[in-house]
């Protein structure tokens, strides 16, 4: 009977310690990624997955730039209408918009109507097209800045995260110098981590990339 019950109690003991154990090993997203169906999915299928396709880069440059004051979430709910206004993001298209395709813009609805912004699109249209002419590929000019190699970071909570960093400061810096707008450090870190150059998911989220 001793025997017995001692048998029962390593039993229970061991079913905690694994009901334990399964809770300790528990993988959840960014909390960030469940507010809505399409953030969960941009933060599941591309935020922080290496990109080196221009085209793709020059829309993350456009719609880290329009969210400026704004939240991720303004923006991504305006991407169809963004792709449709700016030619699905063909910076050598872009570059040529006039300044009556520009002021048809600040009426579009489906984008964020201010001047600057939709201006600045075009001037960045223009530098980037300069940096693919120097540099092969606006990718080659990105990942040039971390010899071709992700930065991983290990953020346990949210407030682990940075808003920016040296290395964001010295590439808004250049951007800066070569014509483009709407690249502060913050915003420069923003694309980083959209385009996987910085892999910022927590370490308890299955999308985390090592």
């Amino acid at each position: 009977m001793l025997v017995m019950e001692l048998g029962d109690r390593l039993l229970v003991i061991g079913s905690r310690f694994h009901r334990m154990k399964s809770t300790a090993m528990k993988k959840t997203r960014c909390p960030w990624a469940d507010s809505s169906p399409a953030m969960r999915k941009y933060h599941d299928d591309e935020w922080g997955v290496p990109s080196h396709d221009d085209r793709h880069l020059f829309e993350m440059l456009t719609l880290e730039g329009a969210q400026a004051g704004l939240s991720w979430a303004t923006i991504l709910n305006r991407r169809a209408g963004y792709r449709r206004a700016f030619a699905s993001f063909d910076p050598a298209k872009v570059a040529k918009f006039d300044g009556r395709r520009l002021e048809r813009l600040r009426l579009d609805e489906g984008i964020i109507r201010n001047r600057l912004k939709i201006y600045g699109t075009r001037s960045n249209a223009k530098a980037f097209l300069l940096v693919q002419a120097e540099f092969g590929s606006f990718a080659m000019y990105l990942w040039n800045w971390v010899d071709g190699k992700r930065i991983v970071n290990h953020p346990r909570t949210l407030a682990d995260l940075r808003p920016r960093t040296a290395l964001s400061d010295r590439i808004s810096k250049d951007l800066k110098r070569r014509g483009f707008t709407f690249v502060g450090p913050t915003i420069v870190y923003a694309l980083l981590e959209a385009v996987g150059v910085v892999d910022d998911h927590l370490t308890s989220c299955p999308f985390k990339r090592y």
